[in-house]
């Protein structure tokens, strides 16, 4: 599940991790609480490996200008502390899914 991010540095220290979805959203945002779970869903079962992080971005609004998200949701996807997927507003999972398939396994792979 998600691990909500309280400061900044603790948002670094998530970067560290092999792989992030970071969820950035606002407690006004109805599409961000109804994708959440979706995504928390979709990690969990495609890519057991990756961490995810929920960044309340009308609590934190350092942590979400300092990545330029100004808008919800927002999704980043890093790999060893590079984002590499930015996704706003219309997400869809298939779309999402197949976007992190590729570096995921690259990085993953046995």
């Amino acid at each position: 599940m998600f691990t909500e991010v309280k400061s900044f540095d603790e948002f670094l220290k998530l970067k560290e991790e092999p792989a992030l979805l970071a969820y950035f959203s606002t407690s006004a945002c109805n599409v961000c609480k109804v994708l959440k779970p979706k995504v928390a869903e979709l990690v969990q079962s495609e890519f057991p490996n990756m961490k995810l992080a929920y960044i309340p971005s009308d609590v934190l609004p350092d942590v979400a200008a300092q990545n330029q998200v100004f808008a919800a949701p927002t999704i980043l996807i890093f790999f060893e502390g590079r984002e590499y997927i930015r996704k706003s507003r219309s997400i869809g999972i298939g779309e999402l899914q197949r976007e992190i398939d590729r570096p995921y396994s690259m990085i993953f792979s046995e």
